[in-house]
């Protein structure tokens, strides 16, 4: 199975978000990461859905989709032709001895510092998944606090 990446247009109103999910619910499959927000449009909703399916089973999930009457347009982006994009905030805890290691380490992956405290730091990673898998995975040894991904959001590329 490989991972997917659907992009829907939606109606914006309650209760879209819960057919759509109902719909992966209905068939047993998992929503690995689920991205909600209005477009340019406010009448508009944008979801992005990443799923681990084989190729007959997403085909599937969009014929489904379409069929739903909030659902204005269905899109499986590839990696190759798309901006994909996830934010990370986590806290790893910092005392005077690690603290300059770690921002050391947020520098290189380009991390923000957001929050300071007496014993932690909270940062902000925006970018591929495997940057933010690889970012976790280093700060790991320092102590991981709370960590929170939106989940990926994503574009197709103009071609051309």
């Amino acid at each position: 199975m490989n991972r997917h990446i659907l992009s829907i247009l939606v109606e914006n109103q309650s209760g879209v978000l819960s057919k759509v999910s109902g719909l992966f619910t209905r068939r047993g499959y998992n929503i690995d990461s689920l991205s909600v927000g209005e477009t340019e449009n406010s009448d508009i909703s944008r979801m992005t859905i990443t799923l681990q399916r084989d190729e007959e089973d997403v085909e599937q999930i969009i014929k489904q989709l379409n069929k739903l009457i909030d659902v204005i347009k269905v899109v499986e982006l590839k990696k190759e032709n798309s901006v994909c994009r996830e934010l990370l905030l986590i806290k790893v805890k910092a005392d005077l001895k690690t603290r300059s290691d770690i921002i050391g380490i947020s520098g290189i992956f380009k991390a923000n510092i957001v929050d300071v405290g007496k014993e932690s730091l909270v940062l902000e990673l925006t970018g591929a998944s495997e940057k933010t898998d690889a970012f976790i995975e280093i700060l790991k040894p320092y102590g991981i606090l709370e960590c929170h991904r939106t989940g990926i959001t994503a574009l197709k590329r103009e071609i051309g």
